[in-house]
């Protein structure tokens, strides 16, 4: 799967459009309409408090979740997938399964955790939860997912939405009949990633999908597909009619981008992140992991580093030095060391980098 943009399309935000300022979902209202997308080894606890630091996102959502392993209890992952903490709300859990009655008794337990809205996973395209008939796997078992609704809807008093591609294949759309089919069995909104299940993140997501299903509808529509800036965002809106925007990969690389369409809705413009906002941003990042005690603090810092430095001058030196690192403050150490702001009483030979040009001199 790819992971970044392969052929990013540029679009100009219409003057008069913005993302509207506030999104009912049942009886759960978010300000502005803006998802934080499920997002697996991305969305946990910390990363999404880290958000909610940054401003501006009106829900967050968990990582998808086995409805299994919820029901099991002794599942010690679904248990820390599940963790939140109260300055989350409104926060929403994602879970995925192809079983009805598990599905429901997970989502009974997910509301009594205290989540404020449970959605189910219908879009996930990896092939180790396709095989098991899970995430888009189930698009092509409409009957099945009827009864997975209808178990869900029966279990749970809080607001349930659905999240799903459209379709497995340009030759098999069902988002038409999906949407239809969760609005009649009382689902509160509906998300669609407009790409299938084969195209992966690869390609182009077609908005005119989202459009076409918001007019098959009256239950909010969330838009989610190739925003990468508040332009992006308000162009999709225009294009598309949907009542919110999702976004899922543009946070992990431009976590102030929630902030930033606030602004572009409030003023029509906004701020741009400087090597200073970036910097504080990672250790703030890599400073909450390691007061919340991650259990694999070392990797998330690994793997936050590709996204935190995607396009910043010189950030293969740095990801390469993290990437070597032993231990979290070795890695501490060489993000201040790499944007110049080693603590006076270090005496770490490492080099500074330089402002611009010549990489060589990185560390």
């Amino acid at each position: 799967m790819h992971k970044f943009y392969d052929n990013p399309l540029v679009r100009e935000a219409p003057a008069d459009v913005r993302v509207p300022a506030r999104l009912k979902i049942g009886s759960m209202e978010i300000a502005p309409a803006t998802v934080l997308a499920p997002m697996a080894g991305i969305t946990d606890t910390v990363f999404r408090r880290f958000i909610r630091e940054m401003n501006g996102c009106g829900l967050l959502m968990t990582e998808f979740t086995s409805a299994d392993g919820v029901v099991r209890k002794k599942d010690k992952k679904a248990k820390r997938f599940l963790h939140f903490y109260p300055d989350e709300h409104p926060v929403c859990s994602q879970l995925f399964g192809s079983n009805p009655e598990s599905l429901a008794e997970a989502a009974r337990m997910v509301e009594g955790f205290g989540f404020d809205a449970v959605d189910l996973n219908l879009g996930c395209p990896a092939k180790k939860v396709v095989k098991c008939n899970g995430g888009s796997g189930l698009l092509r078992e409409l009957s099945v997912i009827q009864r997975i609704f209808e178990s869900i809807r029966a279990a749970v008093t809080i607001p349930f939405t659905v999240k799903f591609r459209a379709g497995w294949n340009e030759n098999e759309l069902v988002f038409r009949e999906l949407a239809k089919m969760a609005e009649g069995c009382g689902l509160d909104a509906v998300a669609m990633h407009a790409r299938t299940r084969e195209q992966g993140y690869s390609g182009q997501a077609q908005w005119q999908w989202i459009a076409e299903l918001k007019s098959l509808v009256s239950i909010p529509v969330i838009g989610n597909g190739d925003v990468r800036s508040p332009e992006d965002a308000c162009a999709m809106v225009a294009e598309t009619g949907c009542d919110g925007v999702m976004i899922g990969r543009a946070a992990a690389s431009n976590p102030w981008i929630f902030r930033q369409i606030s602004q572009y809705t409030a003023t029509g413009s906004y701020d741009v992140a400087s090597r200073g906002d970036r910097y504080g941003m990672i250790r703030r990042y890599f400073g909450m992991l390691i007061e919340e005690g991650y259990p694999d603090a070392i990797g998330k810092m690994k793997q936050f580093a590709s996204w935190f430095t995607h396009g910043v001058e010189c950030g293969a030196k740095l990801r390469k030095v993290i990437y070597e690192a032993k231990s979290p403050n070795e890695i501490v150490e060489a993000v201040d060391v790499f944007f110049g702001r080693l603590p006076e009483d270090s005496q770490s030979p490492l080099d500074f980098p330089p402002e611009s040009g010549d990489c060589s001199a990185a560390f």
